[in-house]
């Protein structure tokens, strides 16, 4: 790693405080033009431990840039994560209150909830599915406390701007019809994804990585060298399978998931 310990723990305060006050901080990258992945996870993990001495409850994790068009934009190889906290969570139907938030965007994608605990460098898509209670049809809700644009050097976010700010994770809504992992060829659930009405995107769950398993088994060899490992009750993203859709105050998100239900938030 080339950041230090303080600037490791710099950073996180300032994403901390960004996250409290809604008000972008600079780009980490430009900050610190050396910085490297690893350097962002410990940023990211010092994040976490603020929000969690300020009261949050870890509930699960979240897959990102499981696509490879994303990966080939961001000119990386693998995913990132992130994790979900008990304040993300919102009801299916519900208000998502629109001011809690800097720049709201909107994912498609299935979630995993976790039966028995998947843990280790050997994990196999196999193992995802034998440890998965349900599949669940959900919308995550992005948000970003870091700029996507530069003001001086006009330079965009890179991977480790996205990583140390909890790979811009905000908010999950569930929803749809829970089903047993092998009940279905998770590959082949699509969704059409509507904004106040019109369609905006549609996606199949393959994009994710051919099979969104792939990436529970991906995020669980990625926790193994720390010692952590995804436990029974968690919620687990596998990764969008559409490109993120804006959402502001007055919208009305919907994704129809065909056989599998829909899921839906307006935010307030």
């Amino acid at each position: 790693m080339s950041l230090s310990p303080d600037a490791i723990s710099t950073a996180a305060r300032q994403l901390f405080e960004a996250e409290r006050t809604r008000t972008q901080i600079r780009q980490l990258s430009v900050q610190y033009p050396a910085m490297t992945v690893d350097d962002a996870y410990a940023v990211q993990k010092a994040f976490v431990a603020l929000k969690v001495a300020a009261g949050g409850v870890v509930r699960g994790h979240k897959i990102g840039l499981t696509s490879k068009a994303m990966q080939s934009a961001l000119d990386i190889d693998e995913p990132d994560s992130g994790v979900l906290f008990d304040d993300m969570f919102f009801a299916d139907g519900g208000i998502v209150p629109a001011g809690r938030f800097i720049a709201t965007r909107i994912e498609a994608e299935l979630a995993f909830v976790i039966k028995t605990r998947l843990a280790g460098p050997h994990c196999t898509i196999f193992d995802v599915l034998n440890a998965t209670d349900f599949v669940v049809p959900a919308l995550e809700i992005l948000d970003t406390r870091i700029e996507r644009v530069d003001p001086a050097t006009k330079a965009t976010r890179k991977i480790v701007d996205t990583i140390s700010d909890n790979a811009a994770n905000a908010g999950i809504v569930l929803g749809g019809r829970p089903i047993r992992p092998l009940e279905a060829d998770l590959r082949w659930i699509g969704a059409l994804c509507y904004k106040n009405g019109q369609l905006e995107e549609t996606g199949l769950a393959a994009g994710v990585l051919n099979h969104p398993a792939n990436g529970i088994a991906w995020l669980t060899k990625k926790l193994a060298p720390h010692g952590l490992a995804l436990e029974p009750g968690q919620v687990v993203l596998a990764g969008s399978f559409i490109r993120p859709i804006e959402a502001r105050k007055g919208d009305t998100i919907q994704a129809d998931f065909g056989a599998y239900g829909s899921v839906s938030c307006y935010f307030g």
